[in-house]
């Protein structure tokens, strides 16, 4: 692949794309499907597909040592792994959540008749403030469901002593955070629950799903029944439950990508290592990365552009790496307190989320993973340098 070498051979000005088929953010990365078939077929010879098969318990207790802790329930989604949670703890009143997260959490909550209180995030890890926190709480609060950004864990320790301060449940969002450690163990044994999605975007994927991680056993097996309408025993619903159910094929990629787990962190670090290479010397360009306080997937390559210093806006690059094929994101924008159902609500408590607002206009992600390769990654890296020198410097 012939790299451009000036700005007005780029796609925006009439150039030829360089990527003729698109890079996404976070492709899914998957084992061989010869693994994956090696697990279905055991499925297929059994003849049992779906409720509570060999699978689902067998990827359960794997997940179950990985990550250290005594419980994980496989669900249909990350969404409905976060709903069966709260009902099991039969919440009701105002949640604190960071409007800087996917918007599923303030849906599930709205859906739910529970109040979603948006709040602040820390501008260094961009998780949720713990002061912020604090001084939203109030006689209403139930619950805390911060978010690990990116995989970095948030402020575990902090924001578990504000909880028990004021006999909250604290619930952590850990969509990102599969495989990322701190240095007490793996995210997932926090809180009183941890939510994991599974899709297909995510370091570990099972086509679609999610699970539930905690130390609570007698929660882990509320949220067992309800997955499966309640169902205690044949014939015996001793609670109201839906189907939320992992099916054997799910289980399956599931189980083939966790035995691929490590050299899947592997190509995602490369990729990684390569943007932290060829970009971090870019004025106004700050790629989020991990540091000596934890361990990460390096599934994500997040970044946020300084305009002032870049010489052009976030929305600017975008536009600009689209062009090229590069379809890098905007995540989150423009923030949940800002979008269409939370909108109104929002602006009538008169309050404002700065260092949200401010993330949300320049931050971006770059496509990355396990499934990018590194060359791919540095010819991106080579057309944001080559956009970067083209702007008229002070």
């Amino acid at each position: 692949m012939s790299i451009k070498m000036s700005a007005g051979e780029l796609a925006i000005n009439g150039g030829r794309p360089i990527f003729e088929k698109p890079l996404h953010v976070n492709k899914p990365y998957s084992a061989e499907r010869s693994k994956y078939q090696e697990y279905f077929d055991r499925a297929w010879h059994a003849e049992w597909f779906t409720n509570d098969g060999q699978l689902v318990r067998e990827f359960e207790k794997r997940l179950e040592l990985y990550l250290g802790v005594e419980a994980c329930v496989l669900t249909t989604n990350g969404t409905t792994a976060l709903e069966l949670t709260l009902r099991a703890l039969k919440l009701q009143g105002e949640v604190i959540l960071p409007a800087y997260t996917f918007v599923s959490t303030a849906n599930i909550l709205t859906l739910m008749g529970l109040n979603p209180i948006f709040c602040d995030i820390d501008p260094d890890t961009l998780n949720l403030c713990p002061k912020a926190c604090a001084a939203l709480i109030s006689d209403r609060t139930v619950a805390v469901i911060p978010t690990h950004i990116w995989g970095r864990p948030c402020a575990i320790e902090e924001l578990q002593a504000l909880c028990d301060h004021h006999d909250l449940k604290l619930i952590f969002d850990s969509a990102h955070a599969f495989g990322c450690k701190t240095p007490t163990g793996f995210i997932g044994g926090f809180g009183h629950a941890e939510v994991f999605s599974l899709h297909a975007t995510k370091s570990l994927h099972s086509f679609e799903g999610g699970f539930v991680a905690t130390n609570d056993v007698d929660l882990a097996e509320t949220i067992r029944v309800s997955r499966n309408f309640g169902f205690t025993a044949l014939d015996l619903v001793e609670m109201p439950g839906t189907n939320a159910k992992m099916s054997e094929s799910h289980a399956a990629m599931g189980l083939a990508n966790l035995d691929e787990f490590g050299s899947i962190k592997r190509r995602a670090r490369a990729c990684f290592e390569t943007y932290m290479k060829h970009l971090g010397d870019i004025p106004g360009l700050s790629l989020s990365g991990p540091d000596s306080s934890f361990s990460s997937n390096y599934h994500y390559v997040a970044a946020t552009l300084d305009s002032s210093r870049f010489g052009i806006t976030r929305d600017d690059l975008v536009t600009i790496l689209s062009a090229e094929g590069i379809l890098a994101r905007r995540y989150f924008y423009p923030g949940s307190h800002r979008l269409k159902p939370y909108a109104d609500a929002f602006s009538q408590t008169q309050r404002s989320l700065p260092v949200t607002d401010m993330v949300c206009a320049d931050s971006l992600i770059l496509p990355g993973g396990a499934a990018m390769d590194s060359q791919d990654a540095q010819t991106v890296c080579e057309i944001i340098k080559l956009v970067f020198d083209a702007q008229p410097k002070p």
